[in-house]
């Protein structure tokens, strides 16, 4: 079983349903969600301080497409330079194998305090829960990530991962967890958790991250954040972890430099983050600062399976979260319905390549197959061809009733006949019209009120 799913759990991909109508029907949910509008906004800004970038999204997706093919030979060679100065390489097969190795190093360390900047991965292998039953303290340093710890929750969105919370809620926690008053400031909210999060860094014997991009010229690591804390988790402990996949690998500099103006425009409406944080091996002899053992550790878990299927190019992905902020199906139903680490469109379709259509496979529905997510895609993955790929193996695995294939062989032959298809919706506008009430909407669609007829309320034609 994957280490964070649980039957009993609500977080759980196979649950979807469930989770989704119980988030529709959160006032609050939305409102924090509608807050997030602004990063919409804001991209259009950021997009436009270059003079074509729709020329640069066809490089970034040139660039993730050429190294995905070429992905064997830029893992070796990156394996090799990173071993030249002195980078510890790790391959995991599994889950269980990332959370042992990375317990192997710190028993190694005689590691009891751990600090973490954000990293996805991690959360797919379940490693905090894991350490903490190994008696290892775990903190997470992103403010977001920090939050959702302290709540006992998973994120619901990869860039922002305490999206959903109102900052009357985590006023209420850190007064909890603080033991301060409670205040509803922004400034004095941060103010106290960089209070309580910056012993951490001075205490801890290993800090673990994530990596954004492997650079296979150099065997180096490069993350990018907008707080300090990811600069300081992979600088100021004697122990550096850094997880990732194997699909981050690129060539070269001169390829990252290219792929951080789509990144940062389309995660944060940023020209450049904050910190862009590039580590080359353990600290040298000269250094001021750095880690005295830097380890990677390549997970492979299920990449290689996908990489093989008609879903690859879902491994472009740069993890901007782009895709999740335009989608008006996020936007209503928040994050965590999705039941694993990645929400959203992308989530959807990695989701359900790692787990399968028996656990994820009602994911890829969640859609409107707009196609918002694929105009912002900024390395130009096709999701909604992807999740129409997807729906279509859910649905040959499932075993239709005989009059649903009844149903849809109608809906076929008069799809595909124009003269049948305008006399059945003439039927339906005056059908429709019958149905209509005060307010000029239909609350059902024919009467029916189950399923996908729910939240379907149609304006009266005219």
């Amino acid at each position: 079983m994957i280490p964070c799913l649980k039957k009993k759990m609500l977080f759980n991909p196979s649950n979807f349903k469930k989770n989704y109508n119980k988030n529709i029907n959160n006032p609050g949910l939305k409102k924090s969600l509608f807050r997030s509008r602004k990063i919409v906004d804001s991209r259009k800004i950021a997009i436009k301080s270059v003079s074509d970038f729709e020329l640069l999204r066809n490089y970034s997706s040139e660039i993730k497409n050429n190294s995905i093919s070429n992905l064997y030979e830029l893992l070796i060679n990156w394996e090799k330079n990173a071993k030249k100065n002195g980078t510890i390489v790790h391959w995991a097969e599994n889950y269980e194998d990332v959370n042992k190795i990375i317990y192997k190093i710190a028993k190694k360390n005689k590691v009891k305090n751990v600090i973490k900047s954000k990293s996805m991965l991690t959360e797919e292998s379940g490693l905090n829960n894991y350490l903490k039953k190994k008696k290892i303290k775990v903190t997470e340093t992103d403010l977001g990530e920090y939050i959702i710890q302290n709540s006992n929750e998973p994120p619901s969105h990869i860039i922002a991962p305490a999206i959903h919370k109102s900052k009357e809620e985590v006023s209420e926690l850190f007064s909890r967890i603080h033991k301060q008053k409670i205040t509803n400031n922004i400034e004095e909210l941060t103010q106290q958790a960089r209070e309580n999060i910056r012993p951490h860094f001075f205490n801890a014997d290993m800090g673990i991250t994530g990596a954004n991009f492997l650079i296979s010229d150099s065997g180096s690591t490069v993350i990018v954040t907008n707080e300090g804390n990811g600069r300081m988790t992979n600088t100021l402990p004697k122990v550096h972890v850094a997880v990732t996949s194997i699909e981050k690998c690129i060539s070269n500099f001169e390829e990252l430099s290219l792929m951080l103006r789509v990144l940062t425009r389309s995660a944060t409406s940023q020209n450049i983050s904050n910190y862009i944080s590039i580590t080359t091996g353990k600290k040298k002899q000269k250094e001021l600062d750095g880690p005295k053992e830097f380890h990677v550790i390549l997970m492979d878990v299920g990449r290689t399976k996908i990489l093989e299927s008609d879903t690859w190019e879902i491994l472009k992905c740069i993890r901007c979260g782009a895709c999740m902020n335009h989608c008006p199906v996020y936007h209503t139903i928040g994050g965590h319905p999705y039941g694993w680490v990645y929400p959203g469109p992308m989530g959807a379709i990695l989701n359900s390549s790692l787990l399968g259509n028996k656990i994820a496979g009602d994911l890829p529905y969640a859609s409107t197959l707009c196609n918002q997510c694929g105009v912002v895609c900024p390395v130009k993955i096709p999701l909604p061809e992807l999740m129409v790929k997807l729906r279509n193996k859910k649905f040959k695995s499932m075993n239709i009733f005989k009059f649903e294939k009844i149903i849809l062989t109608f809906w076929s032959f008069i799809s595909k006949n124009p003269s049948i298809f305008n006399f059945f919706v003439s039927i339906t506008r005056k059908i429709l019209k019958l149905q209509a009430n005060k307010k000029n909407y239909t609350p059902s669609i024919f009467g029916l009120k189950f399923g996908w007829f729910i939240k379907r309320f149609l304006p009266k034609p005219k």
